[in-house]
C-alpha cells in the first residue's frame, strides 16, 4: 500500500526569521515537504533562496518547487542550482517544474507566451539537459530549443541518479509527458491557451479520473513506480478563495482536492483516494488550512 506524504505551500515572511519559524512548524506538525511556487508577479519569494533558507534552518523537513517554470531559466542553469541546492540540503530537494503558464508573469516581463505545444515540447527538451547534466560526464545534447556541448557539471546532486522529479499537469499532453519522465505526477486543473486562467471545463470528478486512467495508460509499467499527488485547495469548510488563486475550488467539488465535514470525513476522504485511485501525495495549497490540516497529517502520517 502507497504511503501517505503531506506537503504544504509557503509563499513569503516577512523576515529570515519569520520564514525559519515557519517552515520549523512545518516539521514539527509532520509534514514531508515544504513547496515554494515560482512567479513573477505577486508576492512570493524565490524558489532557490526561499528553499536553501528553509534546509537550513530544519533537519528533516524535505524542500521542493511547486513548480519552476521552466521558460524563465535555461535547464543548464537551472541544472547548476538543484545540484548544489540539493547537496547543501543533504539530499532533500523535490524538484517539481512545469511550462509556465501564467500570462500575468510572461507580460510583465516581457517574455513572449509561446503556444501550449510548443512550451510543453520546449519541457521535454529541458528534462532531458537536466537529467543528462545531472549524470555521470560531460553531456551533449542538440535540440530544436536547446543546445549543450560536452558540459560537465559539478556538483552533482547528493541524491542519485537526481533529486525526485515531479511534473504537474492537467491536460493530456502534460499528463502523458509526467506518466513517461516523472517519479512524482501532480494533477491539475488544465489551463487556458492564453494563460489567463484554469480552464473552467476541467473541474470536477470525472475530469480529475479520466487524468488518472490517462496516466495510468502512458505509464505503462513505470505506473507503480510513480508517486501520484494532488493540491488541496479547500479544507474543512468551503471558504472564498484568494482574489490571486489559480483555481476556482467550487469547480472542484467531489475530487480529493476539495476536502470538507469533519476530522472524520477527511480522514475517510483522503484514505478512499489512496487506497481506491493510488492518489497518496497531498499538497496544503493554502497557509490558512494548515490548522485544519495538520491533524490529519498526524494522524495519517504514522508509521
Amino acid at each position: 500500500m502507497r504511503r501517505f506524504r503531506f506537503g504544504a505551500v509557503v509563499r513569503q515572511a516577512e523576515s529570515g526569521k519569520e520564514w525559519a519559524e515557519k517552515v520549523r512548524r512545518l516539521e514539527d506538525a509532520g509534514f514531508d515537504v515544504l513547496l515554494v511556487p515560482d512567479h513573477l508577479v505577486g508576492t512570493r519569494f524565490a524558489p532557490v533562496a526561499a528553499l536553501t533558507a528553509a534546509a537550513c534552518a530544519t533537519s528533516r523537513l524535505r524542500v521542493g518547487t511547486m513548480v519552476f517554470a521552466n521558460d524563465f531559466r535555461h535547464p543548464a542553469v537551472l541544472a547548476k542550482e538543484a545540484a548544489t541546492l540539493d547537496l547543501l540540503s543533504g539530499g532533500r530537494l523535490e524538484f517539481g517544474i512545469g511550462t509556465g503558464w501564467m500570462a500575468a508573469d510572461y507580460a510583465s516581463a516581457g517574455l513572449a507566451l509561446d503556444p501550449p505545444g510548443v512550451r510543453v515540447g520546449r519541457l521535454a527538451e529541458a528534462l532531458a539537459v537536466l537529467k543528462g547534466l545531472w549524470g555521470d560526464g560531460p553531456f551533449t545534447f542538440d535540440g530544436a530549443h536547446y543546445r549543450v556541448r560536452d558540459l560537465d557539471q559539478r556538483p552533482r546532486p547528493a541524491q542519485r541518479p537526481h533529486p525526485p522529479l515531479l511534473l504537474g499537469g492537467g491536460g493530456p499532453r502534460m499528463l502523458r509527458l509526467a506518466a513517461r519522465e516523472a517519479d512524482i505526477v501532480h494533477l491539475t486543473m488544465r489551463t487556458k491557451r492564453d494563460g489567463s486562467g484554469p480552464d473552467e471545463r476541467d473541474g470536477g470528478l470525472e475530469a480529475f479520473l479520466g487524468k488518472l486512467r490517462t496516466v495510468r495508460e502512458a505509464a505503462g509499467d513505470r505506473y507503480d513506480r510513480l508517486e501520484l499527488g494532488t493540491s488541496v485547495m479547500q479544507a474543512g469548510e468551503l471558504r472564498a478563495d484568494e482574489t490571486w488563486s489559480a483555481a476556482d475550488s467550487a469547480r472542484l467539488n467531489g475530487t480529493p482536492q476539495v476536502l470538507l465535514g469533519t476530522r472524520r470525513d477527511m480522514l475517510d476522504r483522503l484514505r478512499h483516494w489512496r487506497d481506491e485511485h493510488d492518489v497518496s501525495y497531498f499538497v496544503m495549497h493554502y497557509e490558512r488550512d494548515l490548522a485544519t490540516f495538520a491533524p490529519l497529517v498526524e494522524e495519517l502520517a504514522a508509521p
